[in-house]
């Protein structure tokens, strides 16, 4: 049987993050990932981070994987790809299988069990079609393996996870042919269905699916509204062009392992499911066996990372690595902003109303107009703006304030925002016409001087407009600022211009 001192089950965002702080407190670990690649969901996540710079907001989650990557080669971290853990006792004895040959026992002084979760499927009709798939099946085609998995998609689900698929297969040139969700209101974040609908995406609240079209594979897709008791309601029936029906429709967190040697666990519908219980430090029942990330509730990537972490910092300090005065220090940090990151689950999602400009401050010029009215924890369009214009606070998920008399109009916040919530809108452009300025994730770009057709916040077309700018900077890799100009009549009522 082989010795380890630290083994990190699980090579994603919050086995990586652990793995980083035991090796960053001197500490000798091992971690083994039954993928080809370590990083885990990561490198699927091309859409920008909330939170704060502490957080790697506004960076893509393929950024973050790199990062993660180079800091535990640089540590000298040992990582073991395509093993599997297929065993595990109270004992701390691992059983792994490595490229599907070769079995053997691995002891270890602490384990942290960081697996992740799993996709739940829903049953109707026609689901075992091919062109049936999870949404993150269809996001790991695309982003990692850059095939499209159909042309015409269908979306069962509005959480985060439906709406930010919904928007990569739009810039993997798929056409959503819509949203579906039992409930009225999209459970994503509100800035993420934004972007959906001024690209002209239909939401069907208060729907589901019924059934799959097809003999061979998915051909059309029939959904259905339901009643306050999610009954179908006979006549409503609906039928959709498409090709490939994604569901969103929840994770369950993969726990086989920590059940398997002995951890004592509860039921929280709310996190996923059935998940091991575990002290605020992520020691579960069984003394020296942590845990961290979706095996502990479905959660975000960022609070999956601080949970990482957070076991990482504990193992350490079991070990003797740390000083209590050290260890106490840089667990408060990862508490903090563990509990920035939470606010909004704890508390609601409130709404507040968006503030506009006075119409002298308008003829003065260019200025920035904020439509994220939603509690977010995210402010890195505060720490863009050069003049302090913006203000969010010491909370991260206040909305965030605009002082519309310090903004110079510069434009730094567009490509800043990781929602892309900000555009700057010139009522003084020329005497005839206005000129908005919005970030853009679509390819091709639009060229300068071209004339494309101005939308308003639902998608619908408003009038033609002209590219005046189209904008890059490495800093924003991937989001262009794409100015325009227009009549003057429209000049709130554009939101953006058609795909």
């Amino acid at each position: 049987m082989m010795n380890k001192s630290v083994v990190v089950i699980g090579g994603g965002s919050a086995g990586l993050c652990s793995a980083i702080e035991v090796a960053r407190a001197g500490g000798q670990v091992l971690v083994i990932d039954e993928n080809h690649k370590a990083g885990g969901q990561l490198f699927k996540q091309i859409h920008k981070f909330f939170g704060s710079k502490e957080h790697r907001a506004g960076i893509r989650g393929i950024h973050i994987g790199e990062m993660l990557l180079k800091e535990a080669k640089d540590l000298g971290i040992e990582i073991w790809l395509n093993t599997e853990a297929v065993g595990i006792n109270a004992n701390k004895e691992i059983w792994v299988v490595q490229n599907k040959k070769k079995s053997f026992m691995i002891h270890a002084e602490r384990i942290i069990i960081a697996t992740g979760a799993q996709e739940n499927p829903i049953n109707f009709p026609g689901w075992t079609l091919p062109g049936v798939m999870g949404a993150g099946a269809a996001q790991t085609m695309m982003n990692i393996h850059r095939v499209k998995p159909g042309n015409k998609v269908l979306m069962v689900g509005s959480g985060n996870v439906g709406v930010i698929v919904s928007y990569q297969l739009m810039q993997a040139g798929i056409k959503v042919a819509g949203i579906v969700d039992v409930t009225q209101k999209p459970g994503g974040y509100e800035v993420h269905m934004a972007k959906l609908r001024r690209a002209g995406v239909p939401f069907y609240p208060r729907h589901t699916i019924k059934r799959a079209l097809g003999s061979h594979c998915v051909e059309g897709a029939e959904i259905v509204e339901v009643d306050k008791d999610l009954n179908p309601i006979e006549g409503s029936e609906k039928i959709l062009d498409v090709d490939t029906i994604c569901l969103a429709t929840g994770f369950t967190p993969l726990g086989e392992l920590a059940w398997m040697a002995g951890c004592a666990f509860e039921f929280n519908p709310s996190l996923g499911g059935h998940i091991p219980v575990h002290d605020e430090h992520m020691e579960t029942s069984i003394k020296g066996i942590f845990v961290a990330g979706d095996i502990t509730g479905i959660e975000e990537a960022s609070i999956a990372m601080e949970e990482g972490r957070m076991a990482g910092i504990a193992v350490a300090k079991s070990l003797g690595l740390y000083e209590k005065e050290e260890y106490m220090e840089r667990i408060v940090c990862v508490k903090n902003r563990l509990s920035q990151l939470r606010h909004n689950i704890n508390e609601g999602k409130n709404q507040q109303s968006i503030t506009l400009p006075s119409k002298d401050r308008l003829l003065k010029g260019g200025v920035a107009i904020i439509e994220c009215p939603q509690e977010i924890p995210c402010n890195p369009c505060e720490a863009s703006c050069p003049k302090h214009a913006i203000t969010i606070g010491e909370r991260i998920s206040n909305t965030p304030k605009i002082d519309y008399e310090k903004c110079i109009g510069c434009g730094l916040c567009i490509p800043a925002c990781p929602g892309q919530a900000i555009s700057l809108r010139n009522y003084a452009f020329s005497e005839e016409e206005v000129a908005l300025s919005i970030p853009y994730e679509f390819l091709p770009l639009p060229k300068t001087g071209e004339t494309v057709t101005a939308v308003d916040r639902k998608g619908q077309e408003v009038c033609s407009a002209k590219v005046v700018r189209v904008a890059e900077s490495p800093k924003y890799e991937g989001t262009a600022v794409v100015t325009i100009s227009y009549p003057r009549k429209f000049f709130y009522q554009v939101a953006s211009i058609k795909k």
